[in-house]
């Protein structure tokens, strides 16, 4: 086979960006890369779809299985990064097949409001490599951000459905389902009762790990009222209880024993977590925050290793109103795996702390949605007709799934919603260019404490969608970017064709002055620029 020729190679290099038409001088860019891609009027009525779509019908295997009989699923590999990280164990999901809503109507998620997938993202990126596809939690990346949407006028949250053409597949369109949280001052805040459990081991002797997790949870007391109180336990080889629960107005004798901490010794988790548990135990009331917050590099050697003793410990807690943060630091044998699984099983958060900034970020200006609340058990159920949708992909949340029958079983656990909160999830969806309404979605949840569960249903109609991508809001589309953006790199079936250059200039547009946009705008372009390079080497001169 003869060697690719220098112009061959600069065409790949162009089509990894931009679409250039050489002979008449035109390059498209934003809008007109996206109407190239189909966001037409005429795709939302459904007339110009000429493609074969690959549906599915969706069971319970597919969920949270990472293959299904004859049909492995492989990810595709990263053309530029080092290694995973060492004791690094991804669970890897498969991601969400298309579904013949004839044959599946029903979509069932618990929500999710975890950050740690994107902000690991972002520390592999500044330190020069892709993270690995398996590490890669699309819901995550997307609920990262804040978007504007309207406030609770009455109840707990309010639902913000959208919809409109999709940037990167022809013919079919993306749908937005916005769940904003209610907000609550300082002072009307719950008495908060915290226990910080430590990871003192001697991996935690780094910049980035032990000094960084003694800021955040300084940053983290200054936010706390007077009345509330804190608890300091610590674990490695063993267990030491450094500091009773004591009021947050004494300052300085918490501060003085967060400064007293030093790294050494092994890792007993599965102990420091019993002893934690039992002191948030102590003063768990629904008027109350009770929470346990493990600030680890989520390593463990000594003690229960098994992830499942750990989960075991948790589970009698949580019905005693105990929730849980898991906060991750550093790299080297961070178990991002393991983290995840503590917060959810604990009813729970997890967060990644790469920079003081991010400390900042989590520990003030988002305290109240980290520590408290307002819905727990929350699920989502979307309803698609038949008559309107021929297909659905719900894009990530493959480890939130439930099945549908789950959805009024207020036994099943589910997620929680902090105040303030937002979350949100996108579909994908393969319009027939009939019916009325494409879909109902139903919110459950219930209030904190509580055993009865209610239910809200919010409707989407076929006319309130957008006929073209730029009457969409920067929420819709600066959501497409990243969620496009996680697919891709996480090598999902279904976005293979899909372009970073598109999810880059959906980026641009959307970014509204926003720093935390801005800089995933930053980094998309740092990927983008790694993979054309890959391609470049593959095709040398």
């Amino acid at each position: 086979m003869n060697k690719p020729s220098s112009i061959s190679k600069r065409v790949v290099l162009l089509c990894m960006g931009t679409l250039a038409v050489m002979g008449g001088g035109v390059t498209l860019f934003g809008n007109n890369l996206r109407k190239l891609t189909g966001a037409s009027s005429e795709a939302l009525a459904g007339n110009d779809v000429q493609y074969a779509p690959r549906l599915a019908k969706k069971s319970l295997r597919t969920f949270g299985s990472n293959e299904e009989e004859g049909n492995a699923y492989t990810y595709a590999p990263a053309p530029r990064g080092g290694p995973a990280t060492a004791g690094s164990t991804h669970s890897a999901e498969r991601p969400n097949p298309f579904t013949r809503a004839s044959e599946d109507r029903l979509s069932t998620f618990a929500v999710d409001v975890d950050t740690a997938s994107y902000t690991l993202f972002r520390r592999y990126v500044t330190q020069g490599h892709l993270p690995p596809p398996e590490s890669i939690r699309v819901e995550e990346w997307v609920n990262y951000f804040r978007y504007r949407y309207p406030s609770p006028t009455d109840g707990d949250f309010r639902v913000d459905l959208e919809g409109a053409p999709s940037p990167y597949t022809r013919g079919r369109h993306l749908v937005k389902v916005g769940l904003q949280g209610r907000t609550i001052a300082k002072s009307q805040r719950k008495p908060t009762h915290l226990v910080f459990l430590v990871d003192t081991s001697g991996s935690m002797n780094a910049a980035d790990k032990l000094p960084l997790a003694q800021k955040s949870m300084k940053l983290m007391v200054d936010g706390l009222n007077e009345t509330d109180t804190v608890a300091l336990v610590t674990y490695a080889s063993g267990v030491r209880d450094v500091l009773p629960p004591t009021p947050a107005s004494q300052r300085d004798t918490l501060f003085d024993a967060i400064d007293s901490l030093t790294a050494g010794g092994g890792t007993a988790m599965g102990n420091g977590l019993e002893l934690a548990y039992r002191h948030a135990a102590r003063n768990a009331h629904p008027r109350n925050v009770s929470r346990v917050v493990v600030l680890t590099d989520g390593d463990t050697n000594i003690g229960p290793r098994n992830p499942d003793s750990l989960l075991e410990t948790i589970q009698g807690y949580v019905q005693e109103g105990v929730t849980l943060s898991t906060i991750g630091l550093g790299m080297g044998n961070y178990r991002d795996d393991l983290m995840e699984r503590l917060a959810n099983k604990g009813n729970g958060n997890s967060f990644y702390i790469d920079s003081e900034r991010e400390a900042r970020r989590v520990f003030q200006e988002r305290l109240a949605g980290t520590l408290e609340v307002i819905a727990q058990d929350v699920k989502v159920q979307v309803e698609f007709d038949p008559t309107a949708v021929r297909g659905y992909r719900l894009v990530g949340y493959e480890n939130r799934a439930l099945a549908d029958r789950d959805f009024r079983d207020d036994k099943v656990d589910a997620g929680e919603i902090g105040a303030g909160h937002t979350v949100t999830a996108l579909y994908e969806v393969d319009l027939t260019g009939e019916g009325s309404r494409v879909a109902t979605v139903r919110v459950r949840s219930k209030r904190p404490g509580g055993m009865e569960a209610a239910e809200q249903s919010f409707p989407l109609e076929r006319a309130s969608l957008h006929a073209d991508l730029d009457e969409a809001s920067s929420n819709l589309r600066f959501a497409a970017a990243v969620a496009g953006t996680a697919d891709i790199l996480r090598g999902a079936p279904e976005a293979r064709e899909w372009s970073l250059a598109t999810a880059e200039s959906l980026a641009e547009e959307s970014v509204d002055g926003q720093p935390d946009r801005a800089e995933f705008l930053g980094l998309l372009r740092q990927v983008r620029e790694w993979r054309t390079s890959s391609v470049a080497a593959s095709y040398p001169d």
